[in-house]
């Protein structure tokens, strides 16, 4: 079991550049473009990874600690998490759904408190826009997931997993289907997807890539490589537990890890087509309008708990 688990961190390691590559060469090929390689997020870090570290010098050691403490806790998520397998691993004790969810409030936040003392105007308002609208985005994680665990019974995304790949009438419920719209609109908001925010240095608008800017070498190459993998988990939960919990690993063979890793690739790239739609759909919404982009992504969650009680968690 242990080295099921080291596999299952390595796949989220090595496995979330790729994914985002994937995304962003899928999203050029749709506008018509030639992108870059698919391989291009892996030369980036590698890039970054060999140059210097410079840091304005008004910063705390907040600011030299946050990328560590952020990648540790996507990395504390990749071992609790339902991505290859279906079965406990032996770290998933440790960490149920809510933990899970105060783990990526944990990453956020850490993140914004060491670039408030950087002095860059940019990187300031950048920090203060997302944590604002962080108010709205972690209570709804946490709603969510508190939701799903009263169909199933369970906090542990585990065997909820196992229960709702048997249990199809309760993914259809209102309950359930409330919760994946809830969750689809909050992996686009987490994951810096349009209609929340674009790719670029737009200074007027931007939130996760304010919070790099003060960033450089391996601090820079590891704040990535978490927001990979952030992006690679929130699809993971989003597929495995929400609306495909089918095709994880049933066993701890090599053939079962194959088999998982295979699947979770194969619905990667569904919900990557997905999700390229979606952007070239939509246009930005304004600043503004994202508070009420997540506080429609509340309500479905909130209204999903209120659903479990008038039906049950059960399909009408």
């Amino acid at each position: 079991m242990l080295y099921f688990q080291v596999i299952q961190t390595l796949v989220v390691l090595v496995l979330s550049p790729l994914i985002s590559g994937i995304m962003t060469k899928a999203r050029a090929m749709v506008q018509s473009k030639r992108g870059p390689s698919i391989f291009q997020p892996y030369y980036d870090m590698w890039k970054f990874m060999r140059k210097e570290v410079v840091a304005p010098s008004s910063v705390s050691i907040i600011f030299h600690l946050a990328p560590a403490v952020a990648f540790s806790c996507y990395i504390i998520l990749s071992m609790v998490l339902p991505i290859l397998t279906g079965y406990p691993l032996p770290f998933a004790p440790i960490v149920d759904f809510l933990g899970g969810a105060f783990l990526f409030v944990m990453a956020g936040v850490i993140s914004v408190i060491a670039v408030t003392r950087t002095g860059s105007f940019y990187t300031t308002i950048g920090a203060s826009r997302a944590i604002s609208f962080a108010a709205l985005a972690e209570p709804t994680l946490i709603i969510v997931f508190f939701g799903v665990a009263l169909i199933t019974s369970t906090n542990n995304p585990f065997i909820t997993t196992q229960v709702l790949s048997t249990k199809v009438n309760w993914i259809l419920s209102p309950t359930h289907l409330l919760i994946i719209v809830s969750f689809f609109m909050l992996l686009l908001f987490e994951t810096g997807k349009i209609p929340i925010e674009a790719e670029g240095l737009m200074e007027l608008g931007m939130l996760d890539e304010a919070k790099l800017m003060e960033y450089s070498g391996i601090q820079y190459a590891m704040l990535k490589w978490g927001s990979y993998m952030k992006q690679f988990i929130f699809m993971s939960i989003f597929l495995n537990i929400f609306t495909f919990p089918w095709g994880v690993a049933m066993g701890y063979s090599a053939v079962s890890i194959g088999i998982g890793i295979v699947s979770l690739l194969v619905k990667m790239l569904f919900l990557i087509g997905v999700l390229v739609a979606v952007e070239e759909t939509y246009a930005k919404l304004r600043l503004f309008k994202i508070l009420d982009y997540l506080a429609i992504s509340f309500s479905l969650a909130l209204l999903s708990i209120i659903s479990f009680f008038l039906f049950g968690g059960i399909a009408l």
